[in-house]
């Protein structure tokens, strides 16, 4: 049963995927297990208050509560409630003080920006147990956002080499982004490749997952036409409701969060934050009965008007619940780079898109998106040698522009160079673009972004003013980018950074 379930899951079946753990929680009530990954998907879905009760159940019936508690916890950290991953920690701890149970809820703590609270608790953990490895990560983590380099750097070069490889690579990772702010470009190159030395054995899968990825987009490239996409645009009036979207795609470290954290300051707009929303619930549902290799483009031609409707609706439900709350007549902005791959699909099911594309200088892009820390999936897997960075940059903005001049869908380029130089002109610009009246807010963007939650990997930084120490950082670390610059002329070339 659970096989059926995890089937069903990966069609993007959802609701007969939760059904079937249902039925397999009915026949072992007294599975916590399954009541914890029962929560869990209802959570992943936005059913937080199903997915509470779940995990209260799963509480009554386990022996190990404090285990069951932990894992409710770091669940709801997982689906983005904090409120409620905070209170499943401070309950497990108080059923045991383990100082692993401590690092998790000083992470909720620093999500919500309560920086003092998660450092108290950090140091609750490491007097349990000095040698704790989370705790001394979270420990370097705190001190490097409080700009205590020196402290976070002795932490990183004394961290135990025993540790979770996971946790050593994050290490690294820290402490290259330490050395490269204070000019120490060559020592911070080194941390780097460390960090990915130690994650390279663990992305098998990932990397697999990432070729079958690569091969439908090659197939949906080859194959879409202008006039294709013409025939999907002029459809646009037949939807009703006619909604109010835009995609704001690009490369992921283009300038994409600062940009949408500007848009989201405005009272007409709504941004939506790196969701899997259309993915999961309007175009991925549309890909069952095809193969892994062609799904894409022969999902998009072969689905029916009424599939299109009922993927808009499903959309548009998913939005709202993710976000918590009505959109109304706000402008809604998809924030998600990486779906710059599937521009096709969004004109397919959403025929009236605009799209915002960030552009940024590729040697910058292809630099920082090998500096940063991301999950092993598919994204990461690509990130594990600056050649592979670069490959996947070309194919990502290689995708653009193919689909460019084919397409008739309203687009506009922004420059994060030009951001960081004179924002007021930019975002005047974009909203005089999106049909939205000036408003002052839009400024102040880093006020706004401290009183929201803010998913992004780099939630730290989109509170803080606009800073230029970030354009032209590719020139420090010239030398290794060398073997790139081949690949990445025609981009450099194409978008005015020769």
């Amino acid at each position: 049963m659970l096989r059926e379930a995890d089937d069903a899951w990966k069609r993007y079946d959802f609701p007969a995927a939760i059904e079937t753990v249902k039925r397999a929680s009915r026949l072992d009530p007294s599975n916590a297990r399954l009541l914890l990954s029962l929560g869990r998907m209802y959570g992943l879905h936005f059913d937080y208050a199903t997915a509470e009760k779940c995990f209260e159940q799963a509480v009554r019936v386990a022996i190990q509560k404090s285990e069951t508690l932990t894992i409710a916890g770091q669940y709801s950290y997982d689906f983005g409630n904090y409120s409620m991953a905070e209170n499943y920690l401070r309950r497990a701890l108080k059923e045991k003080n383990l100082p692993t149970i401590l690092v998790k809820l000083a992470e909720v703590f620093e999500r919500l920006r309560r920086s003092e609270e998660a450092t108290d608790l950090v140091q609750q953990a490491l007097k349990i147990d000095p040698a704790c490895a989370s705790a001394l990560l979270s420990s370097a983590r705190l001190n490097r956002q409080a700009k205590q380099l020196e402290t976070a750097e002795t932490l990183l070069r004394n961290f135990p080499s025993n540790a979770d490889p996971a946790l050593r690579a994050s290490a690294a990772y820290q402490l290259g982004d330490i050395l490269d702010r204070q000019g120490r470009y060559s020592e911070a190159m080194a941390a780097f490749f460390e960090a990915k030395a130690m994650l390279k054995p663990l992305a098998a899968q990932p990397i697999a997952e990432l070729k079958v990825m690569r091969a439908r987009i090659n197939h949906l490239i080859a194959n879409i036409s202008s006039d294709k996409l013409k025939q999907w645009t002029a459809i646009a009036n037949l939807f009703q409701p006619i909604h109010k979207i835009v995609l704001l795609g690009g490369h992921p470290r283009s300038g994409t969060t600062l940009l949408e954290q500007v848009l989201d300051s405005h009272p007409d707009i709504i941004s939506a934050e790196e969701t899997e929303n259309f993915f999961n619930y309007a175009y991925g549902p549309l890909l069952r009965g095809h193969s892994d290799n062609t799904a894409m483009f022969e999902a998009l031609t072969a689905t029916t008007f009424s599939a299109l409707q009922q993927a808009r609706k499903n959309y548009y439900y998913a939005m709202e619940s993710s976000l918590g709350k009505p959109l109304n007549e706000r402008l809604l902005i998809d924030k998600n780079p990486s779906y710059t791959f599937l521009i096709p699909a969004f004109i397919r099911i959403f025929p009236e898109t605009k799209f915002l594309i960030a552009l940024r200088d590729p040697r910058d892009v292809v630099l920082s998106c090998f500096m940063q820390n991301l999950p092993l999936n598919q994204v990461g897997a690509a990130y594990l040698t600056l050649e592979s960075t670069a490959e996947e940059y070309t194919a990502l903005m290689g995708v653009w522009q193919t689909i460019v001049p084919l397409m008739s869908s309203p687009f506009l380029e922004i420059r994060y160079e030009d951001m960081v130089e004179n924002l007021e002109s930019v975002a005047r610009k974009t909203l005089d673009f999106l049909g939205i009246s000036w408003n002052t807010q839009v400024l102040g963007f880093d006020e706004h972004a401290r009183k929201r939650t803010v998913r992004s990997p780099t939630y730290a930084d989109v509170t803080q003013p606009v800073y230029k120490r970030a354009v032209g950082r590719w020139q420090h670390y010239q030398k290794y980018l060398e073997p790139c610059l081949t690949k990445l002329k025609p981009f450099i070339k194409a978008f005015g950074y020769e």
